[in-house]
């Protein structure tokens, strides 16, 4: 497979959220504004390819027996590290994001790219793979955080484009992720088969 085709498996063809409908957990709770999918999709991201990375590189050393805990090991090692900068740095994001962070650890977009992956592949096709899916997992929270902020407040990126009176709080609130992920899916799909 080349180098191009691998990066642009996760933004299109196997996008994590829109197509996989994988990491329901983060894509749903933390996409309420678009700052905070983006944060969110961004230090998945990292942690992403950074844990592809590493478990590439120890896929001969890694016992079979210890697989899956170690590649926890390794991946938790990447979220604390993501945790404690954005806890240092921008700790208004971080206590926005809060405990989505620490839950980057069991997502399973993040474990079965290790898994499925990492693990069988050499070091640059598996940066790749952690970037491609890395983007389509941001770009997806970062669509569906300002679909909603959008139509929840009228803002974008806490930009007021529109009155907030002509805001549905509906789009702010829980049950607004499942309505705009929803369609968005939906939109992914018809593009996909057209």
């Amino acid at each position: 497979m080349s180098n191009l085709k691998i990066l642009m498996n996760g933004i299109i063809t196997e996008n994590p959220t829109f197509v996989l409908l994988l990491g329901m957990c983060p894509t749903l709770g933390t996409t309420s504004s678009a700052i905070n999918g983006m944060s969110m999709g961004l230090a998945t991201m990292f942690v992403l390819i950074c844990s592809n990375i590493v478990i590439s590189a120890l896929k001969n050393v890694i016992p079979d027996l210890v697989r899956i805990p170690g590649y926890i090991v390794v991946i938790a090692t990447f979220v604390t590290v993501v945790q404690m900068c954005m806890e240092a740095f921008v700790p208004a994001l971080y206590a926005s994001l809060g405990l989505f962070i620490p839950l980057i650890v069991v997502n399973c977009i993040v474990l079965g790219r290790a898994e499925a992956f990492g693990a069988k592949n050499g070091i640059i096709p598996s940066a790749l793979d952690g970037i491609g899916m890395g983007l389509g997992f941001t770009m997806a929270l970062t669509l569906l955080g300002a679909c909603r902020e959008f139509l929840g407040t009228g803002k974008l990126f806490n930009v007021t484009l529109v009155p907030e009176e002509y805001g549905s709080l509906i789009f702010v609130l829980a049950p607004g992720a499942f309505i705009a992920l929803g369609y968005l899916v939906a939109i992914v799909n018809k593009l996909r088969k057209a």
